[in-house]
């Protein structure tokens, strides 16, 4: 089950709560010959997503077009029959930027039901993957609104972006969430509303997917799964309506990540997969050799170690291809040295632990920004341990341990988390104070 998102976002602007919901529906029942008794608790359930029995749903747009003084329907509150078609306002695009504008709402107001939503698994993951690939495309993404949206706000958008990432990189996803989501509903969403052209549309929407697709990344580092999962699904579909078929590969990049995390390798290879396959030309060497690294991690953990290797060359290939300031501002993030750091840990885990060391030696040796060291550390350490290199393994950790202070990150808690359990186990001496310098950096609560 999905949030729904529409009908929190509509009872926020009514300015009604769930027991007041609850209240009026039975109310509105009564004056049908209906017996009903609900409370608080079923309205959080439908928030959850439960769909209401009955004519509850529309007894619930009743309720809420007294209310606001307007007419409310199912598709305006989340509740649109299923398997049927929407009305004009609630498909398409428009209806697409009332779903996500209500998603940024909700999460700003940090309600439980969408911080705590699971990531979805099967069709439902599968399914924006391949609308993003396949017909039909969006012919106009025109608009017509109040506010006329101008190149100076695309490039508010797009520096604000680039902030926000820099942020994640030095804060952590922990710190920066709740600034991005705040800028998302001040400032971008009533651009998305605004009256633009078809032209100006494509670079409002590719500008606004890659400031999601940051908010994205930003809620996948703070252990929020199904939020970070939805976030990405967003930036798919503005990507689509911009027609940058590079933007939507980077975007599933990001799919890719998530899946590795959540032990989805299938699902990692074949997105992988389809971001090489449809975004074609329009793909870039480092978006390339990420996608390959990552694939070989998949392959690696599914113990195929043909097409591990195959997708290692690939990468490798890939990245002496790159030239900076020839790739887009997404794809900065594939620095020199992170091909080596994920081709290290896809030799880990086929036990090629020589051939692990050598490359993540070299992307510790290659200048990185802090976050990315980190994780670089991290793996270096692991190996140096399993090499029985066990000094050199505590003063990489220590170094990763003074690295890590001041980001707010459960990912890179993780990693220190994995680093003090491989010490500890080890046994060897002077592990001790790397273990203790690790156990402060973790009792700071975030």
């Amino acid at each position: 089950m999905q949030p729904n998102t529409l009908l929190d976002a509509i009872l926020d602007e009514a300015g009604i709560s769930h027991a007041g919901l609850a209240a009026h529906v039975n109310q509105a029942g009564r004056a049908r010959g209906l017996a009903l008794r609900y409370e608080h608790t079923a309205v959080a359930r439908w928030l959850k997503g439960q769909r209401p029995r009955g004519q509850v749903p529309d007894l619930i747009c009743e309720v809420l077009a007294a209310r606001l003084h307007r007419p409310v329907t199912l598709d305006d509150i989340g509740l649109g029959v299923p398997g049927e078609p929407a009305a004009a306002h609630g498909s398409g695009l428009s209806g697409f930027v009332e779903r996500a504008t209500a998603l940024w709402r909700s999460d700003e107001q940090q309600r439980p039901h969408i911080l705590g939503a699971a990531a979805v698994t099967g069709t439902p993951a599968v399914m924006p993957v391949w609308e993003w690939e396949n017909p039909p495309e969006d012919v106009d993404v025109s608009r017509g609104g109040r506010h006329r949206v101008t190149p100076a706000d695309v490039d508010m958008l797009r520096a604000a972006r680039a902030h926000y990432e820099q942020m994640y990189r030095k804060a952590g996803g922990v710190a920066t969430r709740s600034r991005i989501v705040g800028f998302l509903n001040a400032e971008t969403a009533p651009l998305l509303r605004g009256s633009y052209t078809d032209a100006m549309g494509r670079q409002l929407h590719r500008a606004t997917g890659g400031l999601v697709a940051i908010a994205g990344i930003c809620a996948y580092d703070s252990d929020a799964h199904g939020l970070a999962q939805r976030y990405f699904h967003q930036a798919l579909r503005l990507a689509k309506a911009s027609g940058d078929r590079g933007l939507g590969a980077y975007v599933i990049a990001l799919l890719v990540n998530q899946s590795l995390f959540m032990k989805e390798y299938r699902q990692a290879v074949a997105f992988a997969e389809a971001a090489l396959r449809a975004a074609g030309r329009q793909i870039t060497p480092a978006l390339a050799s990420d996608l390959y690294a990552m694939q070989a991690k998949a392959y690696a953990h599914l113990g195929d170690a043909t097409s591990a290797l195959s997708c290692i060359r690939r990468a490798e290939s890939a990245a002496e291809r790159i030239r900076r300031g020839h790739e887009p501002d997404e794809t900065g993030y594939v620095q020199p040295g992170l091909v080596n750091v994920q081709v290290a840990e896809a030799l880990l885990s086929l036990g090629d632990l020589v051939a692990a060391g050598e490359h993540a030696a070299a992307a510790v040796d290659t200048p990185a920004h802090d976050r990315g060291r980190v994780h670089r550390l991290a793996m270096l350490s692991q190996i140096e341990l399993r090499q029985g290199n066990a000094d050199k393994a505590v003063a990489t950790a220590v170094e990763m341990a003074e690295r890590a202070r001041g980001m707010e990150s459960m990912r890179l808690r993780d990693r220190l988390r994995a680093v003090r359990e491989h010490l500890v186990r080890s046994g060897c001496a002077g592990t001790a104070e790397a273990a203790e310098l690790i156990d402060g950096a973790l009792r700071v609560p975030l």
